[in-house]
């Protein structure tokens, strides 16, 4: 039997019109601002009306540490959110819109897989509403507005070597990680070292993430930090009057977009991914809305949830007020094969003494998502060539800490794959268990907040850094960012800084980098080791696979 590819699939979904779709929750038309037939945006003065309405019952779907072999954080959502329906329950899923980097790149789309899909698949992990876009045109307006300034009279006194901004793209590109720009005469401005990072990587998209408002968008954009005087002080967008503009382009973005599931459930689809170089996580509003308008809302995290689920927590959780129910941590037998030590090419043979090794990785998860407080529910993606006597390794293994892990099909059978996994989840959110907690208090100065996430999350002994490094904490702490969480970017490989360190290690170091300063979105990206912000393609990359055919539809897009 041939199996089909997740466009093919995809293209074959019978899709509803979005009206239709926005009715099941209690959208009315006139909420809506359609793009096309099958995806809409939905209104702010509609959010606005359902302040009062009281919210739903919020759950995370996050995974293992990610390996080549792959793990399904958006298939199992997708599922889940599929199942719930399926057992009557009024549940909306929210996830990450993808981004063209990835999509072009190594990991291809991101919109679920199998029959656990959102659709349109492609429109989505294109250019679906252009939100990517109008994020990458804010952030670019306040670079050409910052060379701007200094080109003529400079009155800030802006200082052309402690410009922070950096411009960005939404596609991995190596070659602009570092540029020279104002090259060829003053008439081109003033030349100073300046560099990309790939769009989600922005604080743009972290505050577009963050913001509760337009105004709340407006106020955050304004307190972005740009660079600094020759005197070492900083400089806001504010003072630039630079960020009304930007709201301006941010406005219609900014309203979150309705899709589907190919079951034709609705799926909220809003802001940015990427846990490993940014928080990773949808968009406070888009959550927020439907928990207004849901019982069950399930949500996603980047990632394993050493990355994802903890910045969801300790970041987004912690802005935004919000309080999960349960978490669903994903796993794959041939995820935990390969953190067990078996080659990518020998993942298909049945090893249960590697899976117990494996297990190691996926124990380190179930131990941290403990720290917070929110009960923990383990879904076995299940592969054809898993066997049962692996399945059960995994049940046993998850059982020693109390924990039921549950065998899903979702891939094959959509939601009817997910129903037990679904079961759970209902009565873990309705069980009350839940005390959630963040990692660490406000009040804890930003050296300890970082070295809190590198031994109780990655396992390590300490962080270390040069004196350069500790001395920003210090300065940042006088500036009064002291109580900021922190948005750690490291590699997603491992719990360590090195990608081939897999498995739980523990008893080492993780070095810093670097220290970011994200003002408007009022946390600190502490950069580790050797990870990008500015990711690169593959040598071979996904974009020489994607083609249109002659009838016009587009191929190869996974």
């Amino acid at each position: 039997m041939t199996v089909k590819s997740d466009i093919e699939i995809a293209q074959a979904a019978k899709v509803r019109p979005i009206q239709e779709i926005a009715g099941k929750i209690g959208i009315p038309i006139d909420a809506l601002i359609p793009y096309g037939h099958d995806k809409a945006k939905i209104s702010a003065d509609f959010i606005k009306s359902q302040s009062q309405s009281q919210d739903g019952k919020l759950i995370l779907v996050t995974a293992v540490s990610p390996t080549p072999a792959g793990e399904g954080k958006t298939t199992t959502s997708v599922g889940l959110g599929d199942a719930l329906n399926k057992l009557d329950k009024n549940a909306i899923i929210c996830l990450r819109e993808p981004s063209l980097g990835p999509c072009f790149g190594m990991k291809g789309g991101a919109a679920g897989g199998g029959y656990a899909q959102v659709v349109p698949m492609a429109d989505i992990n294109l250019h679906f509403t252009g939100d990517f876009h109008a994020i990458g045109a804010a952030n670019n307006l306040l670079a050409a507005l910052i060379d701007n300034h200094m080109h003529w009279e400079n009155t800030l006194n802006i200082d052309p070597r402690r410009v922070s901004w950096r411009r960005v793209v939404d596609m991995n590109d190596r070659a602009l990680r570092a540029v020279t720009s104002g090259l060829g005469g003053y008439i081109n401005g003033v030349v100073r070292e300046a560099g990309f990072d790939i769009t989600v990587a922005s604080e743009i998209m972290a505050i577009f993430c963050l913001a509760t408002d337009l105004k709340d968008l407006e106020n955050r954009l304004g307190n972005i930090v740009l660079g600094y005087t020759r005197a070492n002080e900083p400089v806001t967008v504010r003072e630039l009057k630079a960020d009304g503009a930007m709201t301006a382009l941010l406005r219609d973005a900014f309203q979150p977009n309705l899709v589907q599931t190919m079951e034709n459930n609705p799926a909220l689809m809003h802001g940015g991914p990427f846990a490993n170089i940014a928080h990773g996580c949808n968009s406070v509003i888009a959550t927020t809305t439907a928990l207004k308008l849901a019982d069950y809302v399930v949500t996603e995290a980047g990632f394993g949830a050493d990355l994802g689920a903890e910045k969801f927590f300790n970041i987004k959780c912690r802005k935004a007020g919000l309080s999960p129910d349960a978490v669903v941590l994903v796993a794959t037998i041939k995820a935990l094969k390969m953190q067990g030590g078996v080659a990518k090419t020998d993942l298909g043979a049945e090893n249960v003494k590697a899976l117990q090794n494996g297990c190691k990785n996926l124990e380190r998860h179930i131990r941290n998502l403990g720290k917070f407080g929110v009960p923990v529910v383990v879904a076995i993606n299940r592969y054809t060539a898993d066997t049962d006597a692996e399945v059960q390794v995994v049940r046993d293994f998850c059982n020693k800490y109390g924990v039921r892990a549950v065998n899903c099909t979702h891939w094959a059978d959509g939601g009817a794959g997910a129903v037990e996994l679904a079961e759970r989840v209902v009565e873990l959110c309705d069980s009350g268990a839940a005390q959630f907690r963040t990692l660490y208090d406000d009040d804890l100065p930003l050296w300890e907040k970082t070295a809190t996430i590198a031994r109780e999350i990655y396992g390590a002994d300490d962080i270390i850094a040069d004196k350069k490094v500790r001395a920003e904490f210090v300065r940042l702490e006088s500036e009064g960012r002291g109580k900021y969480p922190i948005c750690m970017a490291k590699t997603q490989y491992s719990f360590s800084t090195d990608p081939n360190l897999l498995g739980a290690p523990s008893g080492h170091h993780v070095p810093i980098r670097e220290v970011r300063l994200a003002a408007g979105a009022e946390f600190l990206v502490v950069v580790c080791g050797e990870v990008m912000t500015m990711p690169g393609l593959p040598r071979v990359p996904a974009a020489n696979s994607i083609r249109v055919n002659d009838a016009g539809r587009i191929e190869g897009l996974f």
